[in-house]
């Protein structure tokens, strides 16, 4: 149904705490129909990209913020007027019979139908809505109508500035689904034949991806002279990632040539999840009294066990990090002291009776810490698939705000980056953290003879307030056995 006045959308409450958000990208502009439930913006938050669908039906009257500005929540986000003769999504036209075209269009005078005419900007752009996510704000929303969504050309003297403003998000915007962050190295990355870029073609570049398109913006690269890989001439990621490297390959100098430096250091806002991340570790270094310990242990039945299970159970996929993350279960199960946090309020500790367990991942946006829920519930088969489903969600950019708050206690393995030790900061509010890095190779004594075998280094910061050095190191040294003697997890199952 067609609303009697304009109604002024505010950006909603996104959950878990958030309390703003940045705009990432538009999904429609100012002259635009629109229809209930109609994704018509995505915003990044400090933990998550979240695409934000609009609740009425009608004509964009005014967007209130510029793609790239911080909006609050309770904030003005977009206005919608009446017109556009747009169902309530039942499929049945206004201002004309039943059964018209798809999206409830009305027919005739619309200028909407599906002969001849047809703006191609707009058509490209209209099989960009189409080929969106679905994601919606949690709580709100049903996702993207499986209608076929229709621009409206308006009778009167908006119908210029609304046909402008299809053209100009037409001509910035194309049609893509940017390359998955985990895809697999070894994939061809180039096809049998690499059509011309946009520019060479004199049409718009095809991409919706809001990373490709961020990632392009961020470089200064012009999507139109980026040559497409995707099928049916799309830029993906790797296309965008193509073009920034050859913008930074150093040009060929003459002798006459004298190199240049900035001469002003660059300012980076600290906005997103870099300031969220930012927030918390100052918070965690200001609040809580940490104190950090380690110790070299031997895994190399660790990584036989792994291997084992591999064999046993090839299509369980169990690696490192799920017999770590057991091992961690295990040991708090054992010392739930420091499965807790500290109330300075009520001057309380709060001991958790259920194990939630987050695990810091690294991905394109930062580091984020998603969170298995109920760890000490499942068996080693399931947390294994839960931290590869999580994983697989956190580099794509799709992880939900809840998966990443709530956690209890932190596995953090930046071995992966080839280090051996750290002293982590502890994930605020919990009261510890296990670190667990590289395995490499030495010399060590094994029966009284020396052997090489495989070596890490587990550390451990804990809340000092939470107990004291005697429980702290009685975890570490119980982890620490565990992983030289898989086989000591079986007395606590």
């Amino acid at each position: 149904m067609n609303t009697l006045e304009a109604q002024l959308f505010r950006l909603p409450d996104l959950g878990e705490g958030l309390t703003e958000a940045e705009v990432v990208v538009w999904k429609v502009a100012a002259g635009d129909s629109v229809e209930i439930d109609q994704i018509v913006v995505e915003v990044e938050t400090a933990k998550a990209a979240v695409e934000v669908p609009v609740p009425y039906a009608g004509v964009v009257l005014e967007l209130h913020a510029a793609a790239g500005s911080t909006v609050s929540v309770g904030d003005p986000l977009i206005s919608v007027g009446p017109g556009g003769g747009l169902g309530d999504g039942t499929g049945t036209a206004s201002g004309g019979a039943s059964g018209g075209a798809p999206g409830g269009a009305s027919g005739g005078a619309s200028g909407g139908g599906t002969g001849g005419g047809a703006d191609p900007a707009a058509e490209r752009y209209r099989e960009e809505e189409r080929a969106g996510s679905g994601n919606v704000l949690i709580g709100y929303g049903t996702g993207h109508l499986a209608q076929r969504r229709r621009r409206r050309r308006g009778r009167t003297g908006a119908t210029a500035t609304a046909h402008l403003a299809v053209q100009s998000i037409g001509q910035s915007i194309g049609q893509s689904i940017g390359q998955p962050i985990g895809q697999p190295i070894g994939q061809p990355a180039e096809p049998a034949a690499v059509p011309p870029a946009a520019a060479d073609r004199g049409e718009a570049p095809r991409v919706i991806s809001p990373l490709v398109r961020r990632l392009a913006q961020e470089n200064g690269i012009d999507l139109t002279g980026v040559t497409p890989s995707g099928p049916n001439r799309v830029v993906l990621r790797r296309d965008v990632e193509r073009a920034i490297a050859q913008s930074r390959e150093p040009a060929a100098t003459t002798e006459h040539d004298t190199p240049t430096s900035p001469q002003e250091p660059e300012r980076i806002p600290l906005r997103g999840l870099r300031r969220a991340v930012a927030e918390k570790l100052s918070r965690s270094r200001t609040e809580i009294p940490d104190a950090t310990t380690w110790v070299d242990v031997d895994a190399t039945a660790l990584l036989d066990t792994k291997q084992a299970l591999r064999t046993a159970v090839p299509d369980r996929r169990i690696g490192l990090l799920a017999l770590l993350a057991r091992i961690c279960v295990a040991g708090l199960r054992r010392y739930p002291e420091l499965n807790s946090t500290v109330d300075l309020e009520r001057a309380e500790i709060v001991r958790y009776p259920r194990i939630h367990l987050g695990f810091a991942a690294q991905t394109d946006r930062g580091l984020v810490v998603p969170v298995v829920r109920d760890a000490h519930t499942l068996t080693l088969a399931e947390l294994a698939a839960e931290l590869a489903r999580l994983t697989a969600q956190a580099r794509e950019g799709t992880l939900p705000p809840q998966s990443l708050t709530g956690g209890t206690f932190t596995l953090n393995n930046y071995g992966v980056f080839g280090v051996d030790g750290s002293t982590p900061i502890i994930n605020h509010p919990e009261a510890a953290l296990l670190g667990v890095g590289r395995i490499i190779d030495r010399p060590w004594a094994v029966d009284g003879a020396l052997a090489v075998r495989k070596i890490t280094q587990l550390s451990f910061t804990f809340d000092h307030r939470v107990c004291d050095g005697g429980v702290a190191g009685g975890f570490l040294r119980y982890v620490a056995d565990c992983v030289e003697r898989p086989a000591t997890l079986l007395a606590d199952l």
